[in-house]
This record gives structure tokens, sequence and C-alpha cells, in this order.
């Protein structure tokens, strides 16, 4: 897998274009249809998408578990149905302005760490084969089923009732709409989301991603990709003589060049000369392929 136009793109989507409009625009500078991004921003959203191009859309389902790192802003005293502020009102509630740092505080304790949360009603989640934003859109009404995510970090950056703004590393899935919805609920006033940047996707950081509006440029394009090894830092990495390769790409155990005892069993990317040649797991000592990016 070459660097330059397949790889891994890291883009700084500005608020106001969806991360489809973003993967169009990659499309048609790098006049290529294989393009997708590895975990969807709203459109009032800003901030990191890993854009996989070429043969490294295959890698784009072990990209999008990641945690990812958020700035968001939330309004208390006031319900939207959408959790946010493209939403319609639905509810006021007095007392925002009343609050205390502390209730605050007290209040963002209690969502970290592993905690149940229900979807938005507007959000890709399915019911009944269906996006439920579709069904929310015609007015029906939606009903969804609470999940578990993981809120690693979540801080108060700053109070001014009856706004606040807070960061947060969490989960994939993490809606961070609802978060905002249910702290503002955990506090008798309701809220919604405001604003939202997501400055990293598990170790890669926002820093060094293409602003979305610099796509055209392409000395900025260039420094915007982001290597295979790295993207791929948190699995297991290991090199292969050119005899493996041949083995793997049929499909065929190896060895592992680390020996049996070289490396905990599960997960491995498996790379010669530089380039990923498979996507493996580890397994009494030997290196199974399961998905076999080298041309062979």
């Amino acid at each position: 897998m070459k660097e330059g136009q397949e790889g891994i793109l890291r883009v700084d989507k500005p608020v106001g274009p969806t991360s489809h409009d973003m993967v169009g625009r990659v499309r048609r500078v790098l006049k290529t249809r294989r393009v997708g991004h590895t975990g969807t921003l709203d459109p009032f959203a800003s901030g990191l998408l890993l854009i996989c191009v070429g043969p490294a859309t295959r890698l784009s389902q072990l990209l999008t578990g990641m945690s990812k790192t958020y700035e968001a802003e939330a309004l208390l005293g006031i319900r939207t149905d959408t959790d946010d502020c493209e939403g319609v009102v639905v509810s006021q509630r007095e007392g925002a302005d009343d609050l205390q740092l502390g209730e605050v505080e007290a209040a963002l304790s209690a969502f970290r760490g592993r905690i149940l949360q229900t979807p938005p009603p507007y959000s890709a989640k399915k019911v009944g084969g269906e996006a439920a934003y579709l069904k929310a859109r015609r007015g029906e009404a939606v009903e969804l089923a609470p999940v578990e995510v993981e809120i690693e970090e979540l801080e108060l950056v700053e109070w001014s009732p009856p706004h606040l703004r807070f960061r947060t590393r969490c989960s994939s899935g993490t809606y961070i709409r609802a978060l905002a919805r249910d702290l503002g609920e955990a506090l008798g006033v309701g809220a919604h989301l405001t604003a939202l940047r997501r400055t990293a996707i598990g170790p890669h950081s926002v820093e060094g991603a293409i602003p979305g509006d610099s796509l055209d440029d392409p000395q900025t394009l260039a420094g915007a990709w982001l290597p295979v090894r790295a993207a791929l830092g948190h699995l297991p990495c290991v090199d292969v003589e050119e005899p493996a390769v041949t083995a793997l790409c049929r499909g065929q155990a190896v060895p592992d060049p680390r020996g049996s005892d070289g490396g905990m069993e599960g997960p491995v990317a498996i790379f010669h000369a530089g380039e990923l040649v498979a996507l493996g797991e580890t397994q009494e000592g030997r290196l199974l392929p399961r998905k076999v990016l080298a041309p062979c």
C-alpha cells in the first residue's frame, strides 16, 4: 500500500458540510471512487475525519472503533428535538442560571465510566431496518434501546451559566448530543448541544490535518497523509520476510518471527518492507491472515 494517493488522509472538517460531502471532495480531488470515512460528524460539528483512500478503505472498520476526543459546548435550560442546535425547541425550564459550579461538576462525575446511553431519535441507528432519523422526520415515534458506552474522560472546561464547555474522550458510538441532553436532565433543567469539535481519533490528533477547504492545494494535501503503520499503531505490528508474504497471500499461517512468546494472542498488523501485507491474528506462535491487503 503506497503513501501519497492511497492511504489515510487526515481532514479537518469545517462546520457546514456533511462527512459525506468531505468524502465527495476527496474523490474529486484524487479522482478515485475508493474513498470512505471512519466516523460521521454532524454538519454543525467540526474536526478530525480520517478518510481512507484506495486499498486503505479496507482498514476503515479498524479505525472506526477507536476512542474519540471532543470539545463541546451546551446550553442548559432548553431542550430540542434533535438534542442539538439544529433542532426545534421542545421545552424550556427555569433554574439554569442558578446552578452552582459544584452541582455541575457533581453531575458530570456521574457520567464517567461505563454508562447506558439512549441514542437521539435523530440518529442513524436502525429501527425496523430504517434509520431512526428518517422516521423522526416523518413525525413517527422513535424508541431506541439504551446501549452501553464508555466515557473515558469528562472534564468541565468553562462554566458560564447557562452555558458550559466540556472535554470528553469516549468510546466509539457515543453520542455527545445525548451526553449534553442527559447532563441537562440530571441537573433538572434540560440542555442541548450548541457546538462540537472532534480533536482526536485514538492517538491521532486534528493537528496536522488538512483544512477541508484546502484539499485542492497539492502541497498541503501531501503533508496530511497518515502513514499506515502509524494509523494502526493501536495494534501490534510484525515484520515478515518475503517467503512469508507468499504464504500469507495464499491464506496460509506462518510462524510468528517473534517466537511463541513474542506477543499476546489477538489482532496484529503484518508488514513487509514497510508495506502492509495483511491483518491477522497471533495464535500459538503463528500468524494467521484474516484480511490480505498486499497485491498477490
